[in-house]
């Protein structure tokens, strides 16, 4: 069955349905990966947006049930240039086409992805919609309200208070194993491995929906304080932000991705959009206090304006290689640190896991 990609300056791409039928909208943007398809497609940071894969073949070892980071997917729409349909791999449970079918995604294959990651990456990201008549996705578009103008955040964060520790997720009074460390987690947005990997470090995680108070989070009795990433512009989360910066010396703070840009804006520093952002598994990275280079996975639309933290105290620590914006800072005065990228990968690399035992070490320091 034939299906249309139509983009808000009028063009059109033809292709075949895949997924659930129906007509969605939302910002096109592209990912570099050549795998992972079921962790970006569970990604809470990839809300209201239609994900393009570049990599030509996806699906080919098929969908299992552990690599899920959220309990839903997340993007409003899918592209690929060819969908597999029969997987192979012994973890496989179904095919993507089938994942997405029954949790009413509407995706789209076999149109030239190459041409639209070069449109966008020489325009920026744009509207766009999946639709079986072009007309009706270029109404869709126009009905709907623009990327930048809505708070996604508070559509993904949890609904109610849980608690992950060794065993998964448990009840929050209840743990059901030792551990070091009690970490509680704003979740902006949060992916399930950053969860398992402080579980992994000795730390039990409370998350708490981001509309929580500074006090609601304190109540937990932390050892330290985790942002968590998401989706959407920072700058229109300014109650999050007043949350963020009334904790600040509280206790240990870390911030990831978006969690980086919510910590830069709490002490006065400002974000801007990338044109088309960075997404994928190959990001380079440098430490400008060691000088090491690590290869990073990224997903991130906005980034830190460097000239907005003078003055404020935070030390840029980590720079992108490709176009030099800010990936790391540190307030060493109020025991804060962030990175713009996910050191938990799902998927990409493991270079960056260290930064885990790093904040570890931090709370271990602050109960000393």
């Amino acid at each position: 069955m034939k299906r249309y990609l139509v983009l808000s300056d009028g063009t059109i791409y033809n292709g075949l349905a895949l997924g659930a039928s129906g007509v969605t909208t939302g910002e096109v943007v592209f990912n570099t990966g050549m795998t992972g398809y079921q962790e970006i497609l569970t990604d809470p940071s990839y809300s209201g947006q239609i994900v393009l894969l570049t990599y030509p073949l996806i699906g080919n070892y098929g969908i299992n049930e552990d690599d899920f980071e959220s309990e839903r997917i997340q993007p409003t729409g899918l592209i690929v240039r060819e969908a597999c349909d029969v997987p192979s791999n012994w973890r496989a449970t179904k095919s993507i086409h089938e994942l997405l079918e029954e949790r009413g995604t509407v995706a789209i294959q076999r149109l030239d992805t190459r041409a639209i990651t070069k449109k966008i990456r020489s325009a920026g990201v744009t509207m766009g919609a999946i639709c079986d008549d072009p007309e009706q996705g270029f109404e869709a578009i126009r009905a709907a309200t623009g990327y930048d103008d809505q708070d996604f955040v508070y559509s993904v964060t949890t609904k109610a208070p849980y608690a992950w520790g060794q065993t998964g997720k448990e009840p929050v009074n209840e743990p059901q194993s030792p551990y070091k460390h009690n970490l509680v987690v704003l979740d902006c947005g949060l992916k399930f491995n950053i969860l398992r990997r402080f579980a992994i470090a000795g730390c039990r995680s409370i998350v708490l929906p981001a509309t929580s108070s500074a006090e609601e989070v304190l109540s937990y009795r932390p050892d330290g304080i985790l942002l968590s990433p998401g989706p959407g512009d920072p700058a229109r989360l300014e109650p999050v932000i007043g949350t963020v910066r009334t904790l600040l010396g509280k206790k240990p703070m870390f911030g990831i991705c978006l969690g980086n840009q919510l910590l830069c804006h709490a002490i006065g520093g400002k974000t801007f959009k990338l044109k088309f952002g960075h997404r994928g598994s190959n990001h380079p990275v440098k430490d400008l206090r060691t000088g090491k280079v690590t290869i990073t996975s990224q997903n991130h639309g906005y980034a830190v304006d460097p000239a907005s933290l003078e003055g404020t105290g935070a030390d840029v620590t980590q720079l992108n290689l490709n176009d030099g914006t800010v990936e790391g800072i540190r307030i060493p005065e109020l025991q804060a640190s962030s990175i713009q990228y996910h050191p938990e990968a799902a998927p990409g690399p493991w270079d960056s896991r260290p930064y885990f035992g790093e904040f570890v070490e931090l709370m271990s320091a602050g109960k000393s």
